[in-house]
Formats: structure tokens, sequence, C-alpha cells
């Protein structure tokens, strides 16, 4: 079986989650010291876990989310929807309905990350909004 590396040192993945909200240039000063932060969650307390990806996307921060994920982030739902990619998350909800009451990172709805995710986003929060006034939310 092949050897772990070592975890990943705790106040470098809470800077790196932290300055993922917005800093760019740390951003990528973290990740190029240390290539696994693209992926590493930080946990804020009571559960509520964030990656860098998830504070880009509650933030609106395509810039940076495009970033992380050029550089192996995993896609997820809150950064589909606030990115506009309305096929992706229309499939999700199609095939997981319950993930339209999911929350994100700070306990943000989705409807939000579609409203942070702008013009971009149109689409993905009219069908959200659609979405909510039938009841099924």
């Amino acid at each position: 079986m092949e050897e772990r590396p070592p975890a990943l040192d705790p106040s470098m993945v809470q800077e790196f989650v932290a300055v993922a909200h917005g800093d760019l240039n740390r951003v990528e000063e973290l990740l190029a010291q240390e290539s696994r932060l693209v992926n590493a969650a930080w946990d804020w307390g009571g559960g509520d876990w964030e990656t860098g990806l998830g504070a880009a996307a509650h933030m609106g921060n395509k810039a940076i989310a495009h970033y992380l994920l050029a550089h192996g982030a995993r896609l997820d739902l809150f950064a589909a929807t606030m990115l506009g990619e309305l096929e992706i998350v229309q499939a999700t909800l199609r095939a997981f309905p319950e993930a339209l009451s999911v929350r994100g990172p700070h306990g943000i709805p989705l409807v939000e990350h579609a409203r942070v995710g702008g013009e971009e986003a149109a689409a993905v929060l009219a069908m959200l909004e659609s979405l909510e006034r039938a009841g099924q939310r």
C-alpha cells in the first residue's frame, strides 16, 4: 500500500480557505507552495466546513473559482450554480431534487450562489426561483 503524505498544516488550510473568499494573488502563492490545498477543507466550527472553491462560490468570485478549477478543484453544485452552469445544475437537481434545499458553507442557500453569479448565472437563478415558487423547496 502506498504511504500517504503528511497531513496539511491546519493553519495553512485555514488561511487558504479564508483568502479564497477574495485574494487571488495569495491563493496563487499558497497553491504554489502546497498544491494539495486545492481541495482542502476548513471547519469554521459546528460542521461549517468550506473549501477554497466553496469560499469563492458564495462570494461570486469567478476569477478564483476558475483558477482553482484549472488547478484540480472538485466542482460542486454551489460553484456550478454561481458559474451559471445550467446543465450541470439541472442534471443534479433532476437526480437529487432534495439538493435544492441543501445549504452551502455558512448556511448560504443555493439560490444565493446564483444571485452572486451575476449575469452569467441568470438562467440558473431563474430556474431556482421558479422551483422555489412552485413549492419544490
